[in-house]
Order: C-alpha cells, then sequence, then structure tokens
C-alpha cells in the first residue's frame, strides 16, 4: 500500500517532484525548471532562498487583491468550519449571497449568475445559453482573442494556441479586432469611421443574421496586448447585435472586478451586454471561481425553458465565501478608487517612458491595466519580435534583467504587462516601473540593430 506523506518543503524535492509528477500548463515538459516560491503577502512574493519579487502582473491577472489578504484567508477558514462543499441544487448563503452582490454592481439589468469554476467554464457555458436561447448555432469572435482552454472556449478564440486542437468545436466565425495601432483598415484615429464594425456587419450578413446566437468579445483585449477599444466601439457593437437580434457576451474574466477603475469595463463605455462572463478577480483567485451574469431577457428565457448546464463544483461555499469576502473589501476599501487614482499615474510613467525609450511604439493603459508594445522602428511599426514568437532572445533577456531586480510580469510577443495587485501602493508602483524603465535600455540596444 502506497504511503502518503507530508508536504516537501525542500526546494529539491519539490522541483523533482514537479519534474516527475506534474504536467505543467503550456510548456514543453523536459524544459519546465520552475522557481520554488515560500511564501507571499500583498504585493510580493518571496523564493526559497528568500529573495523579494514585486508581482507586477497580479499572476495572471487574478489576484486583485494582492497575495495573502487577512479577510480572505479568513473567509476561507470561517466557511470551512462550516459547510466546505455541497451540492449545486442545495442553498447556500455564500452563493446566495454573492450573487447577489455581483447583480447589485453589475451594470443594467444584468440580474442571475452561473456559477463556474472558472473563465474558460464560464464562456463555455455563455455560448452554450446563448445557442439555447436562440437556437442558432454560430458565434462570432475574433481574431487575437482568448476565452480559455476548455475545447468549446478554446474554439471560438481566436489566439494561436487553439491551432494544435482544430477543428474544435463547429461554428466560429472570425472578425478583425478593433486594434487601433495596428489597424485592419489602414485607418488613424483621425480618419476612423468604425471599419472595424461596419466589418462586423458586412459578416453578418454573409453568414446570416438568423443563424448567429452571440458575438463574445473581450471587452478589452488581454492576452494579446491590452488592446482598448475607441469609445465609440462598445456602444456601437451593441446597437449592432441588437439590430440584428444577436446577443452580445463581454468576456471579463481579465478585466472584471475593478482592474480598469470600474466594476466592469463595459462601464467605462455605459454600454450592457447580454452577459457578462468572469473569474480571477471576482475573489482574487484563492480559490478556483468564474461565472456568467445574465440579462433579466436571458433569466427569463431559462424560467420555463431547461437550463442544459451544470458543475460539480457551481458556486462551491468556500469559492464564493470568498468572493463575498473580496467583495466587501472592494467597497469597504475603496479599491475601485484607488484604482482610478493610481491608474492615471500609470498611465504618466508609462508615457514618460515612451519618451526615454525609441523601442516603445505604443503604451496602452486603462486603470491597472496597460501594455507597452516595443518595436524596431515607431514609423513602420515593426515588432520588435515576430507576432507568435517565443519568449527567448532579446525579450528573454528582458525578463532576466527584470527578475534579477526582483519584478515579476508577463510577457506576449512584443508586449510587457503592467497590471499590479490593485492594492498597490504610489511607491511600489513607482518602484516597478522604474525597473522596467531600466530593462528597456535592451530593448532600446536591439531596435537599433
Amino acid at each position: 500500500m502506497a504511503v502518503i506523506s507530508g508536504s516537501d518543503m525542500d526546494p529539491k524535492t519539490v522541483q523533482a517532484n514537479t519534474r516527475d509528477h506534474v504536467l505543467v500548463s503550456w510548456s514543453t515538459q523536459s524544459q519546465v525548471k520552475p522557481m520554488v516560491v515560500e511564501r507571499a503577502e500583498g504585493c510580493w512574493f518571496y523564493d526559497v532562498d528568500g529573495k523579494a519579487y514585486l508581482d507586477f502582473s497580479s499572476q495572471l491577472v487574478n489576484l486583485n487583491l494582492g497575495h495573502h489578504h487577512p479577510k480572505l484567508i479568513a473567509a476561507i477558514k470561517e466557511q470551512a468550519d462550516r459547510i466546505a462543499y455541497i451540492s449545486p441544487g442545495i442553498a447556500n448563503d455564500a452563493r446566495a449571497t454573492l450573487a447577489r452582490m455581483i447583480a447589485e454592481v453589475a451594470p443594467g439589468d444584468l440580474c442571475k449568475v452561473f456559477f463556474t469554476s472558472g473563465g474558460s467554464e464560464a464562456n463555455e457555458n455563455a455560448i452554450k445559453m446563448a445557442r439555447l436561447m436562440t437556437g442558432r448555432q454560430k458565434i462570432i469572435s475574433r481574431y487575437r482573442s482568448y476565452h480559455g482552454a476548455t475545447m468549446g472556449s478554446m474554439s471560438v478564440g481566436g489566439d494561436y494556441r487553439r491551432w494544435p486542437v482544430e477543428p474544435g468545436v463547429p461554428g466560429t466565425v472570425r472578425v478583425f479586432e478593433p486594434f487601433c495601432y495596428r489597424c485592419s483598415f489602414s485607418q488613424k484615429p483621425e480618419s476612423c469611421h468604425l471599419e472595424c464594425v461596419s466589418h462586423i456587419d458586412e459578416v453578418i450578413t454573409y453568414e446570416g443574421p438568423q443563424n448567429i446566437a452571440a458575438v463574445i468579445i473581450e471587452t478589452i483585449t488581454g492576452g494579446s496586448g491590452t488592446i482598448i477599444p475607441d469609445p465609440r466601439y462598445l456602444p456601437a457593437l451593441r446597437a449592432l447585435c441588437d439590430k440584428h437580434g444577436i446577443l452580445l457576451i463581454c468576456d471579463e474574466v481579465m478585466v472584471g472586478f475593478g482592474r480598469t477603475g470600474q466594476w466592469f469595463a463595459v462601464d467605462n463605455w455605459n454600454v450592457v451586454p447580454d452577459m457578462i462572463t468572469f473569474a480571477k478577480g471576482v475573489n482574487s483567485g484563492y480559490v478556483p471561481l468564474g461565472g456568467v451574469i445574465v440579462s433579466k431577457k436571458v433569466a427569463d428565457y431559462f424560467e420555463d425553458h431547461y437550463l442544459w448546464a451544470g458543475l460539480t463544483y457551481s458556486g462551491h461555499p468556500l469559492a464564493c465565501a470568498v468572493g463575498v469576502a473580496a467583495l466587501n473589501v472592494y467597497k469597504e476599501d475603496k479599491i475601485i478608487e484607488h484604482v482610478q487614482e493610481l491608474g492615471v499615474l500609470q498611465t504618466e510613467l508609462m508615457r514618460d517612458m515612451m519618451k526615454r525609450h525609441p523601442s516603445i511604439g505604443e503604451v496602452r493603459n486603462i486603470g491597472l491595466f496597460g501594455s507597452f508594445e516595443l518595436v524596431k522602428d515607431r514609423e513602420t511599426r515593426e515588432m520588435l519580435v515576430p507576432w507568435n514568437s517565443p519568449s527567448s532572445g532579446v525579450m528573454g533577456k528582458v525578463r532576466d534583467f527584470l527578475m534579477s531586480k526582483g519584478l515579476f510580469t508577463q510577457f506576449r510577443w512584443n508586449t510587457l504587462l503592467a497590471a499590479p495587485p490593485l492594492i498597490i501602493t504610489e511607491a511600489e508602483l513607482r518602484q516597478g516601473m522604474a525597473i522596467i524603465d531600466e530593462a528597456l535600455a535592451i530593448t532600446d540596444e536591439a531596435a537599433k540593430a
């Protein structure tokens, strides 16, 4: 009989066990050499040698309230002492309370929540509900989008990670992004007539509006470099969907719950979608949780139509309890207001760096969600490294430099992310940006070559 032993804290043992027994996400397993982390608190985490790292990407843009928040930890402990798990078909106060609290801060008439274990499942179930409600099968999505790694959510994504598992779930029709810096329609801001929306309208005509259940978008495209739409885009897209009787699903897995300085990113443009999918920030990632917030129209449909959706961990009590605690922290500590204030500073610091570093082609930021787009030449906008290239070469050097200076963040091709925990102080924000400022000397030099 196998003997179950306690936790192995020796770093070499941790690395060996990881190498021998863990399949690590998005990795060639033979090349996995993970850092071993011992503890974390606030905006910092510490490796086994005691070295501190400023977390400038909130891990995977999920630790909105930082590491080891005492109120979130206390909520988990208290809930575990009462009910650690109960079937989704049985009501419990944690799930009911969190659903009410989410509905209270959601825009417009979004009023009911279907809980999932994360963002991929949230998008999967939003698509399912749209197809059930409309009786249509086609889904319009965008080429630069990422909606998750389950088969359905990956199939509607435009991210290159869908390629190895295609053809995937049928029915996806892709359109171009509202990416002003790299406009697919060769427009500049001063000449733009929202060709990106007219393009979708034309595609709808060719595909048949009677066949299209929903348009799904990341309100702000995250993984492909914090692509913030023209202020006219969301209202125009909402009107277009209404014109054709198509549901609008906004994926706010990254940007929901304060990341942009609003409860939800759609609030920046006063748009109410039919569904918002969420995860990550709802409980700061302390226990896996996601969900779909639906409008009254969608909720009413399922009053007398069967909801063909269910998950063992839908509305898990531990996850929902920490969600309740997280939403209370957002309100009591005025996190949204804090993000609005520091977001202005983050934008200013990024723009100042652009003046000093010719390798920065554009900076994009809203709230505490920003990216540096790095180029070889500002005039031609040639990317410093090609799209879909690995994070090695010059970007690998930048990553190594940042880590050596104690700053952790995420990269994607020629973009560098700035998305620290929403509790970050001004001093910590300036410290992180100063380290990035140093690192960009590497990209400036590479751009000259």
